[in-house]
Formats: structure tokens, C-alpha cells, sequence
């Protein structure tokens, strides 16, 4: 199934995408902590409430998660653009909630930084609450998959040794369109990942190619915190990002910057400048 959460004509609500329908469910406002994978298995459907889903408006697949965190290196052509040891361990870093984006927002430029850049990833949305999992039971715990936009100030980001600063910027990571469950995905490795500017694909790559696989991903986060339904972890990006390329190529307002991973979804932005 598919989920997502939704705004329409002021009431948020999360919904089971339904044909061409956003159908609510029952007492709940988003997706999250109150929507673990048990009740996803059986969601308490309105039917009465159905609307159109080309009338609700899409916000981010998970609009609240308690944690977001996201994975750099772990594409081998990445690695390699950016000239770093190939990492034996994940590279862990953290978002906030308040950098997450609507699937569909304008994705607005911050007047601080002039190198913005984007990173198209598979993210991994926890359903069932677990400390230190094991790889092999690590699945039991997803919810599903969402698409994201890692978008990265560069200039920001190489600041400092650490990450933050670069990757943590209010508004500026797209997530969505929907939660796919992992039933209707399938194998994570049979998918595939492009990212297109203004058309163009600049990203593509099949998701076999992570060097640290979900089930790793969530096992090695789960050591280091409790993982919570509504948690998000972002998978990595392939290479072809912008700071790499000969010419470098930044986010410019007016471009449209589009990311699709096969099976889960498609999430596109409209870029703009803050104001």
C-alpha cells in the first residue's frame, strides 16, 4: 500500500492513496509515531472522506520524525568523485524535522549560501520501535520507502570537518511523495535512482549498488539509539552531484529539479529565492 500525508482546504490528515483517492485515516493528522507499521497492516480507513488526490495537497511523506538520519559515501562512483577512502563504517550524519520539504514545495534558496546542490536518495520511513536490531530482522521494522532530495549548501558544508552546518538548512529536503510499503516495493536492489535538472539527468544508478544495504543501515543506527515508527534514514546519493562536476553546477532559481526511484515514486521542486 501507499500512504501519505495530506493537507486539504485547512485539516491535515494521513491517508491510504487509494486508486486516485486520498482516503483518511481515522484520528490520525500525519504519519509518524502514531502510524507504526501494525496499524499500517490495517489502517482505520474514512471512506466517507475520501477526497481526490489531485485536489489534497502532499506534504512530507513523514512531516515530524524524531530522527532523521542520513548516510554520505555510500555509492562507490560517489566515493570516488569526491576522492575520500572508501568508508568501512557508515558515514552518520543528522537532520532536523524542520529541514523537511513537501514533495512538491517550491524549494526556496537561502540568500547565505551561493553553491546549494542536490542529492537524490531512497529513504527508509521505521514502523516497529527497536534497539540494536539484527541485520537479518532489520526489514520488520520498515514501514516503507519515500524519496528524498538531500539538497546540500556546499559552502556551508566544507565550513568545518562536520557536516551540519551544510545539510541541516530549514525547508530544504524534499520527502516524499508517498510511504510505500516494503511488500509493494520489493527488493531495494531492483530499484533504480535518477535525479533530472531542468530535464537533464545528472543521477542514475541502481539501488544495488550501496555499499551499506538497509537492512545494515538500520541495524547500525539502531546501536546508537532507540529507532522509533516515523524515524527517517536517508540511504546516501550516487555520484554526478554538482560540486563534483567540471563545470560545477548549483541550484539557480527558475530550475526544476526532479528525483524518482522506480517502484516508490517521484518527487519534483520548483526552485525559487527566500525572500
Amino acid at each position: 500500500m501507499r500512504f501519505a500525508s495530506c493537507r486539504h482546504q485547512g485539516s491535515s490528515f494521513a491517508a491510504a492513496i487509494i486508486g486516485e483517492d486520498a482516503v483518511p485515516l481515522r484520528g490520525i493528522d500525519e504519519l509518524g509515531l502514531l502510524t507504526p507499521s501494525a496499524l499500517l497492516a490495517a489502517p482505520p480507513l474514512d471512506r466517507a472522506r475520501r477526497v481526490p488526490l489531485a485536489e489534497v495537497e502532499l506534504r512530507p511523506a513523514v512531516p515530524h520524525p524524531a530522527k532523521v538520519v542520513c548516510v554520505g559515501l555510500n555509492y562507490l562512483d560517489h566515493v570516488g568523485e569526491t576522492g575520500r577512502d572508501i568508508p568501512q563504517y557508515p558515514v552518520l550524519f543528522a537532520k532536523w524535522a524542520q529541514s523537511l520539504l513537501g514533495p512538491h514545495d517550491d524549494l526556496l534558496l537561502p540568500p547565505e549560501s551561493t553553491q546549494v546542490d542536490y542529492e537524490g536518495e531512497l529513504a527508509v520511513v521505521i514502523g516497529t520501535e527497536g534497539r540494536r536490531i539484527a541485520p537479518e530482522r532489520a526489514i520488520d521494522h520498515v514501514a516503507g520507502f519515500c524519496v528524498a532530495n538531500d539538497v546540500t549548501m556546499r559552502d556551508y558544508q566544507y565550513k568545518t570537518h562536520q557536516w551540519l552546518q551544510g545539510k541541516a538548512w530549514e525547508a530544504s529536503t524534499p520527502l516524499g511523495p508517498y510511504l510505500v510499503t516494503p511488500e509493494e516495493v520489493g527488493e531495494v536492489a531492483g530499484l533504480h535512482i535518477t535525479l533530472t535538472l531542468n530535464g537533464q539527468t545528472m543521477q542514475s544508478a541502481s539501488l544495488a549498488q550501496l555499499m551499506f544495504d538497509v537492512p545494515t543501515l538500520v541495524s547500525r543506527v539502531s546501536e546508537i539509539a532507540t529507532l522509533l515508527p516515523g524515524d527517517v534514514i536517508l540511504t546516501g546519493t550516487p555520484g554526478g552531484v554538482g560540486f563534483r562536476r567540471d563545470p560545477q553546477v548549483f541550484l539557480a532559481p527558475g530550475d526544476r529539479v526532479a528525483v524518482e526511484v522506480s517502484g516508490v515514486g517521484r518527487i519534483e521542486n520548483l526552485v525559487g529565492r527566500e525572500r
